[in-house]
C-alpha cells in the first residue's frame, strides 16, 4: 500500500499518514526508497489498536497455536508440558507475520542480523513497532552444514560448497536468511552453487535431501544431522528465541510450557538432542514497548 492508499483506508490524509510514520506507531517498509505499507500489518495494526500501548485483552482471543521456525527441543517440549499449543512451524519470518496479525500467541525465531551482530530484535521492532511483544531466549543452537555420512567432498566450510548441489530453506526462513549471508559472506557469486528447486520447507527434508543424495549439502541444526545419522560441519552459533504477546506469557498454556523448561528433563533433552546451549533460557532480550 502507498501513502495514498493508506490514508484512503484509514479515512485521514496523508499528512496524518507522515506524521504516524514520523512517531514510529505505524508499520512501514523502506526498502525501495519510498514509504510502503504492508497490507496484512496495516490490516493488523488497526485489528489491534485497542492494545497497541498496552496488554489489554484484544477484542478476539488470539489462537493457541505457535508458528515461526521449527525447533526439535521446543516441538518436545510443547508436547511434554501439556500446553495444548497447536503449531504451524513455517520460517521465523512467517511466524512473525502471523503474530503482526494477531493469528498466533507466539513464534520461534532465529533471524540474524549482519548490520547489528545479533539475532531476531530488529525484525521484531520493524515487523511489530510498537506492540507489547516479549523477546525470550529460548536456546543457542549450533548451525553448520549437513553432509553425507563420512562427508565424501570434504567439505571443512562454507567456501567449500563452490560447486555444490546445496538444499536451502524457502526464503524467509532463519536458516535461508543466514545461508545467503554466509555465501556471500565466503565470496560465493551466485551460480557458483546450486541451489535445489523446490526449498525445503523444513531442517528434516533438508537432511532427507542430503541421505537420499539429491544434495550435496544443506544449511541446519546439529541435531538434525545426529538425528539423520549424517556428518555435521559447524558454521555458525546462533540464538532462537520466543516471541511472545506479553500478555499471554502469563496465561496457563505459555506457563505449562515454560515450567517445563526450568526442569531437569529439559536439560536433558537437550543434551541428548546435541548442539543446544540452554544456559541462557529465559533471558529477555526485548519487552516492547
Amino acid at each position: 500500500m502507498t501513502t495514498r492508499d493508506v490514508a484512503a483506508y484509514l479515512r485521514i490524509k496523508e499528512r496524518k499518514v507522515y506524521d504516524l510514520v514520523a512517531s514510529g506507531e505505524i508499520p512501514v517498509s523502506r526498502a525501495t526508497g519510498k514509504l510502503l505499507f504492508p497490507r496484512d500489518l496495516i490490516e493488523a495494526w488497526v485489528r489491534r489498536r485497542i492494545d497497541y500501548r498496552g496488554d489489554a485483552a484484544p477484542l478476539l482471543p488470539r489462537p493457541t497455536v505457535f508458528a515461526g521456525s521449527h525447533d526439535p527441543l521446543l516441538d518436545w517440549a510443547l508436547r511434554e508440558s501439556g500446553s495444548e499449543i497447536a503449531t504451524f512451524f513455517d520460517g521465523s519470518l512467517d511466524g512473525l507475520r502471523r503474530l503482526a496479525a494477531g493469528r498466533v500467541i507466539g513464534a520461534g525465531v532465529h533471524l540474524f542480523e549482519p548490520d547489528l551482530g545479533d539475532w531476531n530484535v530488529g525484525h521484531v521492532e520493524r515487523m511489530l513497532p510498537g506492540q507489547p511483544v516479549v523477546l525470550m531466549e529460548w536456546a543457542r543452537r549450533r548451525q553448520g552444514l549437513v553432509v553425507p555420512a563420512g562427508n565424501p567432498r570434504g567439505i571443512t566450510g562454507v567456501a567449500g560448497l563452490a560447486g555444490c548441489r546445496v538444499v536451502a530453506r524457502q526464503p524467509g526462513a532463519g536458516s535461508r536468511v543466514l545461508l545467503d549471508h554466509l555465501l556471500a559472506e565466503a565470496g560465493l557469486a551466485p551460480g557458483a552453487v546450486t541451489l535445489l528447486d523446490p526449498p525445503a520447507r523444513s531442517e528434516s527434508d533438508v537432511a532427507l535431501a542430503v541421505g537420499e543424495g539429491r544434495a550435496d549439502a544443506g544449511l541446519a541444526i546439529e541435531s538434525v544431522a545426529r538425528q539423520h545419522r549424517l556428518d555435521f560441519v559447524p558454521v555458525a552459533d546462533e540464538r532462537y528465541d520466543l516471541a511472545l504477546w506479553r500478555r499471554e506469557i502469563f496465561e496457563p498454556p505459555i506457563q505449562r510450557l515454560l515450567g517445563l523448561a526450568r526442569s531437569d528433563a529439559f536439560a536433558r533433552r537437550a543434551a541428548d538432542l546435541g548442539g543446544y546451549d540452554v544456559a541462557g533460557f529465559g533471558r529477555i532480550h526485548r519487552n516492547g514497548p
